[in-house]
């Protein structure tokens, strides 16, 4: 039983990351927007960057629902931001079977796919604050590191492939 956490800043791919392990490996998947309140979403839309306060329940109610699915035994692929060290430690701390994926590249290729996105809620113009909160993982959190510059379905076979050398 394995829960990864794909993280990143918004548009980096993390969703379909996450999907593609998800699918491969029959596990369930788990999008963290989903977990978002109304206001959250609303503030997003907005243009408004959201606080460590708005995050704290988001990231809670995220943590209980893969405490749900390790209880039963359930692999889940999780797509969640979780850009600052302390909202990782919600999400892994205390799980060791709780591991996390990095999905990394660089502000200009994650802007001008996000410019191509249609009908999502969270704006180009937010982008400039996810990489200035983004505290990218240190050693000790031994992230699998995905870069994102090659295609979806290579950074999902890199995925792949880093997870079962690392839980097996």
């Amino acid at each position: 039983m394995t829960i990864a956490i794909v993280m990143g800043v918004s548009g980096c791919g993390k969703s379909t990351i996450a999907a593609g392990l998800a699918r491969q490996d029959g596990w369930s998947l788990l999008e963290g927007d989903a977990f978002h309140p109304a206001a959250n979403v609303a503030k997003m839309k907005a243009g408004i960057p959201l606080t460590d306060e708005d995050r704290w329940p988001w990231l809670r109610a995220i943590a209980a629902r893969t405490d749900e699915l390790r209880a039963v035994g359930t692999s889940a692929a999780v797509a969640c931001s979780a850009l600052k060290r302390a909202y990782r430690d919600i999400l892994i701390g205390g799980r060791p079977d709780t591991l996390l994926v990095y999905a990394r590249g660089s502000q200009s290729l994650i802007a001008e796919r996000m410019a191509s996105r249609k009908n999502h809620f969270m704006p180009p113009a937010l982008l400039d604050s996810q990489f200035a909160t983004l505290e990218e993982p240190g050693s000790e959190e031994r992230a699998i590191v995905v870069d994102i510059a090659m295609t979806a379905e290579e950074a999902i076979r890199q995925a792949i492939e880093k997870i079962q050398r690392y839980v097996s």
